[in-house]
């Protein structure tokens, strides 16, 4: 008995998810090289959810493996539990030790006694493999508990649900020679194996949590497209040629080949995978990109999810769309929109505070206030006006007034954000910038005081003019370093 009666013939592979934990990068990159193989070759992929491990496995992690692969758009054609196939597992044992080809323990398990001899692999992309059977144990079938153990189970699924192709990181290369005598032993047929290059962090050394071994489930938080997602998973071990980055999925399943698989590690850079986010953001229908952002933006409490500005919230969209590079990023930048009270950033409070502009923003806001269609061209027209009239270059003004508007230091187009923001929010936040200029010379004052103070002291303790002049210095740092925090925390 080979196969289970019915199962189709041609490619069938398998991805084979333990629900012990959450699907991370690695996991998610051999699904889709099983995914893009099956729908090469016109054949069928495999879900095979090995859960036999009924003490870590949790139907949270299933429902999030199961959610992710939706998520990428990853779809299977049949579904089977481990879990579930406990007797076909024991059945198969029996046999073996009923032919005398296994033994039972002492403690009641079922252990294959493996025999000496080389076994010989032709893997799809690091060729041929071979391995000395002398040193492989005597492979468990079944536990003391009654489970199977991992690799009896992988062989007797295989075989029974007529697995043609098996690629899978090549972490698994030591399991394969002992699976390999597993299926010799119970006359299966082999399939073709092949390993998948290991992807690691830009360190050189495995990936781990602080190189990007983050669930996918955590990728989607962060604002990434599944379609980027996708992209950059494909190019961890394979490549399109001609040094194609950005490759759609309906344009890799017909170019997906094994051949065309590495054998050298991969390497994962979270850089590059948000540079293809970007890329595939400003390539989005507004629209469409905009459904993707109110989840963020409701979650951020920066819009209402029954109750919003359709309009505008699709001019803020088309606004940053250029600008982004996560949907969350889009939050960040364009949250002063929404917001009731600009958040500023410390970089834009101490810049702020370098030059008091406030008779500037006074005439500003006066010029704004005589334009009766406020909208871009009037508001750069009266804003350029101003700056040359008060003998200004354009950048001694733009970069106060977008930090006083927007919390920020860069952003899109000043003249498009106050037309976006309208009239009354952007003279309300202006005035408020104002307000902190006025109140700034107190803390100043303070300041001087404190010097003074300090500087008193120092020369009253200090018994050398050497001693002195260090004293002084550490306390003008101090007070400089005290200023600083001071204005940081003030807005």
């Amino acid at each position: 008995m080979n196969k289970i009666k019915g199962i189709s013939n041609g490619v069938r592979v398998r991805f084979a998810p333990s629900p012990t934990g959450y699907l991370h990068v690695g996991g998610a990159r051999t699904a889709l090289f099983n995914w893009l193989y099956a729908r090469n070759t016109g054949g069928k992929l495999i879900l095979r959810i090995e859960d036999t491990d009924t003490t870590r496995s949790r139907k949270v992690y299933l429902d999030e493996i199961l959610e992710s692969l939706s998520w990428l758009k990853m779809d299977w054609d049949e579904i089977y539990y481990q879990s579930k196939r406990f007797d076909l597992y024991r059945e198969y044992a029996d046999r073996l030790l009923n032919e005398g080809k296994a033994y039972r323990a002492e403690n009641g398990a079922i252990i294959y006694k493996v025999e000496s001899g080389k076994i010989e692999i032709n893997d799809l992309i690091r060729g041929q493999i071979e391995f000395d059977a002398a040193f492989i144990k005597d492979q468990v079938l079944i536990k003391e508990d009654k489970s199977p153990t991992y690799n009896f189970a992988c062989v007797v699924d295989d075989a029974l649900l007529g697995i043609t192709h098996i690629l899978r990181g090549d972490d698994h290369i030591s399991n394969t020679p002992k699976q390999v005598v597993l299926y010799k032993a119970m006359g299966f047929k082999l399939p073709k194996f092949a390993h998948l290059p290991l992807i690691l962090g830009r360190d050189g050394s495995r990936l781990s949590k602080r190189t990007g071994a983050t669930a996918i489930s955590d990728w989607r938080k962060m604002g990434y497209l599944p379609e980027a997602f996708t992209n950059y998973l494909l190019l961890l071990g394979w490549s399109p040629g001609n040094n194609q980055e950005i490759i759609d999925i309906k344009s890799a399943v017909k170019k997906f080949s094994i051949k065309n698989i590495n054998k050298t590690a991969a390497v994962f850079d979270k850089d590059k995978l948000t540079w293809l986010n970007a890329q595939y953001i400003k390539k989005y229908e507004p629209e469409k990109l905009m459904d993707l952002l109110l989840p963020f933006l409701c979650s951020a409490g920066l819009v209402k999810k029954e109750n919003f500005d359709r309009e505008e919230v699709l001019s803020v969209v088309k606004l940053f769309q250029k600008r982004i590079a996560t949907l969350v990023e889009f939050v960040e930048f364009s949250g002063f929109v929404f917001a009731g009270k600009v958040k500023f950033t410390q970089d834009a409070k101490k810049k702020f505070f370098e030059r008091d502009l406030t008779k500037e923003f006074k005439l500003l806001i006066e010029r704004f206030d005589k334009i009766s269609d406020f909208n871009y061209t009037k508001i750069e027209e009266e804003f350029r006006s101003l700056v040359n009239e008060l003998g200004l270059k354009a950048g001694d003004l733009v970069h106060p007034v977008r930090i006083a508007l927007s919390g920020n230091t860069v952003g899109p187009g000043l003249f498009e954000t106050i037309a976006l923001l309208g009239k009354e929010k952007t003279k309300e936040r202006l005035n408020m910038a104002q307000k902190a200029w006025k109140s700034a010379p107190r803390l100043e004052c303070f300041v001087l005081l404190f010097v003074a103070v300090s500087m008193m002291t120092t020369l009253i303790g200090c018994g050398t003019a050497k001693g002195a002049y260090e004293g002084l210095k550490d306390d003008w740092r101090t007070a400089q370093q005290w200023d600083d925090k001071m204005k940081e925390n003030w807005w």
